[in-house]
């Protein structure tokens, strides 16, 4: 579909000529693509017949005896005020249905739009989370396969003798990750947490679960003289780490 086509049709002018509320520019143009483009001409029939399906649908069924009591005092009137009551009512009830039409495009054009900016942001936090788990991916192949990063054993302390894990930090490209490979079991209500201290700043990394990750290679903020810690806490974590259950220094 041409540009200009996807422009107009994306513009309510189809809708607001239906209403009657376009001005006599707008109508005219309205009119100028509903002649010249079948697309637009297929969907201006579909937006008629979807007025006439809404109109009908909330259509209310008159009392008994109501035509047969109008019909009688129309007949009572004159022949000039007949016809004037008839333009009156057939004005009045083109009126409603026009206000409940507008209502319910512009309800729908509400939802569309709230739909849209939903699935909007869903498709931006995708595509950050994506550009994110990327850049990970490649720096931690940077770690791994760089000649310029160095290795260090870390060990647990007499609280947790079998912890090993492995740190890799690399000073030139300014990376750091650690593998921790294994952790003691700890009583159910409680888990391993990873620290940082990086510039006076404790640097909470998250739960380590003892099944599951132990293998995952965890980045760690990278700064000169940092030092990370691996802690005993309650189960989920804590906001800030137990000192006295330290089991584990990364100097980096």
């Amino acid at each position: 579909m041409r540009e200009k086509i996807r422009i107009f049709l994306d513009s309510d002018l189809l809708e607001k000529y239906l209403l009657g509320t376009t001005s006599a520019e707008e109508a005219l143009q309205v009119e100028r693509y509903i002649a010249m483009y079948p697309e637009v001409r297929e969907i201006y029939n579909e937006l008629q017949d979807n007025l006439e399906t809404f109109a009908k649908m909330h259509a209310v069924k008159a009392p008994e005896g109501l035509r047969a009591n109008i019909l009688a005092k129309i007949r009572a009137q004159n022949t000039g005020r007949r016809r004037f009551r008839r333009y009156a009512i057939a004005a009045s009830i083109t009126a409603l249905l026009f206000a409940g039409s507008s209502y319910f495009f512009w309800n729908q054009s509400q939802n569309l739009q709230m739909e849209n900016t939903i699935v909007s942001n869903q498709i931006k936090d995708l595509k950050e989370d994506m550009k994110e788990q990327l850049e990970d991916v490649r720096n931690q192949f940077i770690v791994l396969n760089n000649p310029q990063t160095k290795k260090y054993m870390v060990n647990g302390n007499k609280k947790a003798r079998e912890l090993k894990a492995v740190a890799y930090i690399n000073p030139v490209k300014k990376l750091a990750y650690i593998n921790v490979q294994k952790l003691p079991n700890l009583p159910e209500d409680y888990d391993y947490q990873m620290w940082a201290e990086v510039n006076g700043e404790m640097v909470n990394l998250g739960v380590i679960r003892k099944v599951g990750d132990k293998d995952k290679l965890r980045a760690l903020p990278y700064a000169e003289n940092a030092v990370g810690y691996i802690t005993i806490e309650p189960r989920g974590g804590n906001d800030t780490p137990t000192v006295q259950n330290i089991v584990a220094n990364i100097s980096y």
